[in-house]
């Protein structure tokens, strides 16, 4: 659908909107018998048991929202690097940003003398940190060139992931466990604390960029018709550039180590409703949330992490992509 009416993507978002509500049902009942579909209404409005109670508010409830959560960060900073790098293969995972983030958990989670639980408050900090130092060197060997990130961008997500393997193998077994898992995706964060940051996160940054809808849109133009309407090309590349990392980096430090969210997700919705930012980018929250809900539910099930179901599917897309490209 190429340029759909704006009825057809009213019934786009309805229908998809539907589809996400239905995997959030589907993921409240999974994993466990111990709380079945006909009582987690019950369970909802307070006539639950201590244990429903339990499974539903401290295990179900908030792992489904910190999946929600990071699947809509992760297709928005997809989005908003594939605009900046004028390149459709852009996708924090694919160009070093999320491979950034766990280099910058190893290592402080190597170096603190604590244990997870003691400062695992601080990990999204690290890995946000981490994140924003590997999209700085990014930049700096890029210079100031989108057509070199890419390339600059996998160089250095294989670099830092072989920083994680040299600091992994140094290291006690119990860390070791943690980072592997995080490095297979899995999504570990999955407490209230956790969930309140992402909330936090999304709540700032989503409002922020669709208002720049128009920006993003004028970003897309070639250098010379930017300038010459007089807009600051790179204050809005920094600026967008920003917000992605931030959000990939934040996100991919609770989540584990997931790609190819933020390649998927605003790829199909430039096809269902349009490449006008102010159109695809809402979808693109939409199915980003979805497809990790759906991935994660299927994951659970399977008793693998989330991180290996979205690969099996993002991958064959990814090299599709390459060969078109």
């Amino acid at each position: 659908m190429i340029n759909p009416t704006t009825a057809q993507r009213r019934l786009l978002f309805g229908c998809f909107g539907l589809i996400l509500l239905g995997s959030f049902l589907v993921a409240l009942t999974s994993e466990s018998s111990a709380l079945s579909f006909s009582r987690v209404l019950a369970t909802l409005i307070g006539k639950g048991s201590m244990m429903e109670n339990f499974i539903l508010w401290e295990l179900r409830l908030p792992r489904i929202l910190i999946t929600l959560f990071a699947g809509m960060a992760l297709a928005l900073s997809g989005a908003l690097l594939q605009t900046v790098i004028k390149n459709d293969l852009a996708d924090p995972g694919i160009i070093g940003i999320n491979a950034g983030a766990g280099a910058g958990i190893a290592v402080f989670f190597l170096s603190a003398p604590l244990a997870v639980a003691s400062h695992s408050f601080l990990l999204p900090l690290a890995g946000c940190v981490g994140a924003c130092v590997t999209a700085a060197l990014i930049l700096f060997f890029s210079k100031n060139k989108t057509s070199a990130m890419i390339l600059n961008g996998i160089g250095f997500s294989f670099a830092m992931s072989g920083i994680m393997v040299v600091l992994m193998s140094a290291t006690q077994r119990e860390k070791v466990d943690f980072l592997a898992s995080w490095l297979a995706g899995s999504i570990w964060g999955t407490s209230w604390l956790y969930t309140g940051i992402l909330f936090v996160l999304c709540l700032v940054i989503i409002p922020f960029v669709l208002s720049k809808s128009h920006q993003l849109d004028l970003l897309r133009l070639s250098r010379e018709t930017i300038i010459g309407l007089g807009i600051p090309l790179k204050k809005w590349r920094l600026v967008f550039i920003g917000c992605a990392v931030v959000l990939a980096g934040v996100s991919v430090s609770i989540t584990g180590g997931i790609s190819f969210i933020g390649l998927l997700g605003p790829h199909i919705a430039k096809a269902l409703v349009g490449v006008k930012h102010r159109h695809f980018l809402p979808m693109a929250l939409l199915l980003g949330g979805t497809l990790l809900l759906i991935a994660d539910s299927i994951a659970q099930r399977l008793g693998i992490p989330a991180g290996i179901i979205v690969a099996l599917i993002g991958a064959p897309y990814f090299i599709y992509l390459l060969i078109k490209k």
